[in-house]
């Protein structure tokens, strides 16, 4: 009986632990991921360009956009040039970790200049630090009005699914 009531007991000790530090990673992501996006705010190019791994990957809101770390900060230079780039406040953040806790998935919804978006990335541990390895922007749409977001897109996008389909 003895033996089994240690054994309960090591096993509780051992889960706790394990939660406790789960808990104390995901507060790390999260603090990084505020401060990513507030970088972003506050126009704080290099915080905000600091926080991707060198061979990020950084997917946004058009079906064109995808782009490496270099092409991104290009891309995002101008609005940074002119104070503030955007402004996305998490509204609801998941975070999820591999089983050696070197690797971490995230999905968020964000409070956005285009309404709620939908964050999801993927985040490793570089020098001691969690860093975005990988990272999409999605806007949502009401699956009410999905139609209407439908037939505004045909035009644009027809073409260049058709491109695509010729590559």
């Amino acid at each position: 009986m003895k033996k089994i009531t240690l054994i309960i007991i090591l096993t509780l000790t051992v889960a706790t632990y394990g939660q406790k530090k789960d808990d104390a990673e995901k507060e790390k992501i999260t603090k990084m991921l505020d401060n990513w996006h507030a970088a972003a705010a506050n126009a704080d190019y290099k915080n905000y360009f600091d926080q991707l791994t060198e061979n990020s990957i950084f997917i946004g809101t058009d079906a064109t956009e995808n782009w490496n770390k270099k092409e991104f900060e290009a891309f995002s230079k101008p609005y940074f040039d002119k104070g503030q780039a955007w402004n996305f406040k998490a509204l609801e953040r998941n975070i999820y970790f591999s089983d050696d806790k070197k690797l971490a998935w995230f999905d968020e919804l964000l409070d956005t200049e285009m309404k709620i978006c939908r964050g999801s990335g993927v985040v490793v541990k570089v020098n001691g630090e969690w860093k975005i390895r990988h990272y999409v922007l999605s806007m949502t749409i009401p699956n009410d009005i999905s139609n209407e977001v439908i037939k505004i897109k045909e035009p644009i996008e027809n073409p260049l699914i058709d491109k695509l389909k010729k590559q």
